[in-house]
């Protein structure tokens, strides 16, 4: 697994199938971004079917089929749509292209999953949920930082067994290497793709809400800067700050700035403070002392403990998710959850504090 640029980044996990084989049926409609390649693993172990496959982009498209041989390459995405035997729709498109595309899918009767942002507007966001609640379809979003990590999985399961008690601070740090000769022009475009606190600072507001426990939550602050003087229309730094219903508080951090040295992608981490322990992820690597990633240290009233998780926990979210789509329940995410997530994240983004100077 290529680790050093996160827009490859592709984790995989030992099969796990939730249903038999051809019960669950699934189509790739945009592959604009890496992360098309986790959804669509994190699928096919759970034991879904990779039936189609679309992208204007004939290069996309034969990568794609290298990755998956066997999956049927659509004329267009209105094949995809019609065809009455896919029931999901899997996307990663250019992230001002996931809305519209999820409402087209829940109108042709499929379920919707698309990579994180879901939306660059709260007029999108607005949009789905009254789509959601016009058509009972599903609009799944793959906040893969802590649904596509070992540690980030095993820690909820400590939060959920009482490890550390209550939940009252979650800070995130979600560094991310930019390499920018390889970033298509999308990227740089803030209109497109939705700002750095709609994009990468998602990933941090989901898992606060999911290990906080909250129901909802308050911007205090957000800011955004572009320190880097050859791309001056782009975000490479951001952050805010919320307090939820509960009274958790949350603090997080991301950025376009992992050194060169680093043997990731970036130095993920996360600290959970409770009223009766701490939890500390290391998501991708220890840094300077281990390669691989997925630590977890924990330390609470039975001691200091370091639990290395990696091959150990799997990814229960796709298996969930295709669960949900068959029964119509809520096992992986509620819809709830997922929206709000991303509307924190947009407001935060919107009402950012922009901070003018530069280096270099």
């Amino acid at each position: 697994m290529q680790k050093t640029d996160g827009m490859s980044y592709a984790p995989t996990g030992a099969p796990n199938k939730v249903c038999a084989e051809g019960e669950f049926r699934f189509a790739a409609v945009g592959l604009d971004h890496g992360h098309i390649y986790g959804m669509c693993n994190g699928l096919r172990e759970a034991g879904a079917e990779l039936r189609l496959v679309y992208d204007p982009d004939p290069s996309k498209v034969a990568a794609f089929v290298k990755a998956y041989p066997g999956v049927r390459v659509a004329s267009s995405e209105e094949a995809v749509l019609n065809d009455p035997g896919v029931q999901l729709i899997a996307s990663a498109s250019i992230p001002c292209d996931r809305g519209p595309l999820g409402l087209r899918s829940m109108d042709h009767g499929k379920d919707y999953f698309t990579d994180k942002p879901p939306f660059t507007s709260l007029e999108q966001l607005a949009a789905a949920r009254a789509k959601v609640q016009e058509t009972g379809k599903k609009y799944a979003v793959y906040y893969s930082e802590r649904l596509h990590v070992e540690a980030a999985v095993h820690a909820g399961r400590l939060v959920q067994d009482g490890a550390i008690g209550r939940v009252l601070s979650v800070i995130g740090f979600g560094p991310h290497r930019m390499n920018g000769a390889n970033r298509p022009d999308w990227f740089w475009d803030k209109r497109r793709s939705g700002g750095i606190l709609c994009d990468i600072g998602s990933h941090q507001i989901e898992q606060f809400l999911y290990w906080s426990g909250a129901k909802s939550a308050r911007l205090l602050h957000s800011k955004v800067a572009n320190y880097r003087a050859e791309h001056p229309g782009f975000e490479d730094y951001g952050d805010a700050t919320f307090v939820a219903d509960n009274g958790a508080t949350h603090f997080m951090r991301v950025d376009w700035y992992t050194p060169d040295g680093l043997s990731t992608w970036g130095d993920g981490r996360t600290f959970i403070t409770g009223t009766e322990g701490t939890i500390e992820l290391r998501k991708y690597l220890d840094v300077a002392r281990d390669p691989e990633g997925d630590h977890v240290y924990l330390v609470n009233r039975d001691g200091e403990l370091h639990l290395p998780v990696r091959g150990k926990v799997g990814f229960p979210f796709f298996g969930e998710l295709i669960l949900d789509c068959l029964e119509r329940t809520e096992r992986a995410m509620t819809q709830a959850h997922t929206f709000l997530a991303i509307e924190l994240a947009l407001e935060a983004q919107t009402r950012a504090l922009r901070i003018e100077e530069r280096v270099g």
